[in-house]
């Protein structure tokens, strides 16, 4: 009888839409980085003071932790000055920055700051500018017109078209090049005589609207844009893009200030007066590495070689047909302007992928003017790589070395290079291409000639002909791997006055200055303040058999370790209700240990006490599975998700409430020590920093570790246990570089524990949570402050209030 009545509950639920199921998903989602799902309902809000400034704050109470982080980060806008903060995961981050912000800019009338607000995705984007909607419309009714803002959120035309025409391409940049073949000054000034040539209506109406084309004060989330522009038929990507510059509030992602190319064209009319602001950073280190990185495979030279084909035929038609276009893009270069600085929107490309301060402002070099002579150079520069690729050995060099060693063997200058992508731009302009997504391959190439030709500290080529991992196929890559981090985000630092660097797990946080090269005035890591014990972290080294367990090399592949990982989770799952996500160290980990659960009947043993998901490197199947997986949970059944250190869903979805009462972290996250690019990253920062190999690659695994087991919990009203299942998490080098609001949790009877002493913990700990909540801290711990609190913490202090 159950067994049918939970067929039926399954099928019906089957039917419930993919969409609903989503958008409540992300309702939960929006509650949970802010307080208690429900405070902001209700009608009693805060307004309080901090020294000059009055914050205006959307919810009923506030957390300590929260009014630690505001004074913390007026004292750095007062300063002047760049900070690093690091908050406990989901005691409201989000809310306490965006109401201290705006309620600074709101004191100083006369000095009004822009906020920009960097975040890693889209769904983080959205839900930012909803906490900011709730923030503004509270501002609104105490303040009037005096509190009004403009704030919106950019991305790329893929998430912002309306067109349907131009969605209707494949992925991101095939949706660019569609959307330029429409709104390009040249293919506008062909449909002018010729009625046929497709056109953009929505780009068209915000043309014609020329200076009347603006948004209305408010906050506008992509979704906002997009009817906003449906409604007035005006293109919603152009429209942002030109309202950034009147706008208080920008919420973007990082690469539109991290990213040269990017950053170059979206971000270069902000004032300095601008607070930037990097939301879940832990990883801005590996962002700004990838900013300035390029890798060159075969499959890149041989497009590359198609896209100069074209290019050469193109320049061949225009000599028959428009010869002057050629000769005036001469001379422009003879007067040292690389690129047209009247250039429209539509036609503006990716900017110059090196940093501002390192772009040459000269004349472009002679050997280069004639489209005909830089065609040429290519062509060398392509044979020289591919010369390079064809290798049997690991090569590494410096830039110095590989660009003489071009010189030397294809008579390319440095200084030629570092024009390449400039000259390939302009050439691109003059010869009217709009194709921008086939041209790919020739633009890596003049990217990575670009790079190579400007730097020469910092940086490595490194050439290898296969994978180490899959030494028997053959997959020779050539990769320009940037080393220091500091390079890309310097210009940022430079630039403007106060920068905000932010996150959950930032232990230990003194390393980040020294990778980014800054000085904080401000650095500080808080605590979560609770009225129970809500997280129960516990370090699981042995199993109920007592022999060890560890994803060490040479112990991963153990039976007995993957057997006593088997069987702590058939025991967890029998015990622990709802959801319970597992993080592996890498795919290959994943697939290996599973196949061997269910050979050994261990999986089926998991699978009758809950149903089974997987996390795959298909964006779409893993979105299916967590789909699934939160209906499962839904619907009483339970759940089991695999997942991934270092995948999309350790990063960026939240399991909260019952969709995580359990997160086993499988091993310790240790990058590919093998990697010859990681070596050679350890080299320079050793050389350069001072920081020891181990040290690294010690924080960069337990700070993705703390990122996994951070996902279970993303309120105070929420609770769930973290099992770290590896002896090395023991020792207490490895231990102590946890953040601090999980080390505080994590006992020392919990530091050495069995399978069957873990058993008995979770069941222990899941009766104290099946207790009434107490949320406001009656039984003496105050969590839920009130404004009157904040009024005598004025004269007592926070820990006062707090314990």
């Amino acid at each position: 009888m159950f067994n049918k009545t939970l067929l039926v509950i399954e099928v019906s639920l089957s039917l419930v839409n993919n969409t609903q199921a989503s958008i409540l998903a992300g309702n939960f989602a929006k509650c949970s980085d802010s307080n208690l799902a429900g405070h902001w309902r209700r009608r009693k809000k805060m307004i309080f003071k901090i020294e000059d400034v009055t914050v205006y704050f959307p919810y009923d109470n506030i957390y300590p932790e929260q009014y630690e982080y505001m004074v913390e980060l007026k004292r750095a806008l007062d300063a002047k000055g760049h900070c690093l903060l690091e908050m406990p995961t989901g005691t409201g981050k989000t809310i306490a920055l965006l109401s201290l912000i705006t309620s600074y800019r709101l004191s100083r009338p006369d000095s009004p700051i822009k906020l920009v607000y960097c975040t890693r995705t889209v769904h983080e984007m959205e839900k930012t500018l909803g906490e900011l909607k709730i923030l503004h419309d509270y501002q609104l009714t105490h303040l009037g017109a005096q509190a009004k803002i403009l704030a919106l959120g950019l991305s790329s035309r893929k998430n912002l078209c309306v067109n349907s025409k131009v969605l209707a391409a494949e992925n991101r940049d095939s949706v660019d090049a569609a959307c330029r073949k429409r709104t390009a000054s040249w293919v506008r000034a062909l449909a002018a005589e010729n009625p046929n040539v497709q056109l953009c209506d929505y780009f068209e109406s915000y043309e014609k609207a020329a200076d009347n084309a603006l948004l209305p004060p408010g906050v506008y989330t992509l979704e906002d844009l997009r009817a906003f522009g449906k409604n007035r038929g005006w293109c919603p990507y152009f429209l942002a893009r030109h309202m950034v510059q009147f706008a208080n509030v920008i919420v973007y992602s990082y690469q539109y200030l991290l990213d040269p190319k990017v950053a170059g064209i979206i971000s270069k009319e902000l004032q300095k007066e601008s607070v930037i602001v990097f939301d879940e950073a832990h990883n801005i280190d590996n962002v700004c590495i990838e900013a300035l990185s390029v890798s060159v495979r075969r499959v890149t030279l041989e497009g590359a070689n198609r896209n100069l084909n074209k290019i050469r035929q193109e320049i061949d038609r225009f000599k028959a047909t428009d010869a002057g276009r050629l000769r005036a893009e001469y001379n422009r270069l003879i007067e040292g302007l690389a690129l047209r600085g009247d250039l429209s929107g539509t036609d503006q490309w990716l900017a110059n992928p090196a940093l501002p301060n390192d772009i040459l402002k000269e004349a472009v070099p002679g050997n280069i003017r004639r489209a005909e002579h830089f065609v040429h150079v290519l062509r060398r520069l392509l044979q020289y790589l591919g010369g390079r690729l064809d290798t049997e050995n690991v090569e590494k060099e410096s830039p110095v070395s590989f660009v003489s060693s071009l010189n030397s063997q294809a008579g390319i200058e440095q200084k030629t290079l570092k024009f390449c992508y400039d000259r390939l731009h302009s050439l691109m302009m003059t010869l009217e291409i709009t194709d921008t997504d086939e041209f790919l391959p020739i633009q890596t190439v003049c990217d990575f000639a670009t790079l190579v030709g400007t730097y020469a500290r910092g940086f490595s080529i490194i050439i290898e002909p296969y994978d180490e991992r899959m030494p028997h196929i053959p997959d020779p890559i050539l990769q320009l791997s940037c080393h220091d981090a500091s390079l890309a985000i310097k210009p940022v630092f430079d630039r403007f006055q106060s920068v905000v660097i932010t996150s959950g797990t930032l232990s230990p946080i003194d390393l980040y200055p020294r990778l980014l090269s800054f000085n904080p005035v401000v650095s500080r890591s808080f605590k979560m303040s609770m009225t129970r014990d809500c997280i129960c972290p516990m370090v699981l080294t042995r199993g109920s058999d007592q022999l060890p367990v560890s994803t060490k090399f040479d112990m991963r592949s153990d039976p007995g370790v993957v057997r006593n990982y088997g069987k702590l989770l058939v025991e967890m799952v029998s015990v622990v209700p709802d959801g319970v996500v597992c993080f592996f160290v890498s795919y290959s980990y994943m697939d290996g240990i599973i196949a061997t659960w269910n050979e050994t009947g261990i999986l089926k043993e998991i699978t009758q006490q809950k149903l089974v998901f997987f996390e795959t490197q298909d964006v779409v199947e893993t979105t299916l599975a967590l789909d699934n997986y939160r209906r499962a949970c839904d619907c009483g059944r339970g759940a089991v998700f695999f997942s991934v250190a270092r995948g999309k869903v350790a990063e960026g979805i939240d399991f909260d409430r019952h969709y995580g009462r359990l997160v086993v972290m499988f091993g310790v996250p240790f990058q590919y020590t093998l990697s010859k690019i990681l070596l050679a990253r350890l080299e320079y920062l050793r050389d350069t920093f001072q920081i020891k190999e181990g040290d690294f690659l010690t924080f960069d695994a337990l700070r993705q570790a703390a990122q996994c087991v951070g996902r279970v919990i993303r309120s105070k009203a929420d609770y769930g246990m973290m099992i770290f299942a590896d002896k090395r998490y023991s020792r207490h080098d490895k231990r102590s570089k946890l953040p601090g609001w999980i080390l505080s949790h994590l006992r020392d009877a919990h530091l050495n524990l069995s399978t069957d002493m873990a058993i008995h913990i979770a069941r222990e700990f899941l009766r104290k949570m099946a207790q009434p909540y107490d949320k406001t801290g009656t039984m003496g711990r105050k969590t839920l402050l009130t404004q009157e609190d904040l009024e005598k913490m004025a004269e007592t202090g926070v820990q006062d209030m707090v314990y």
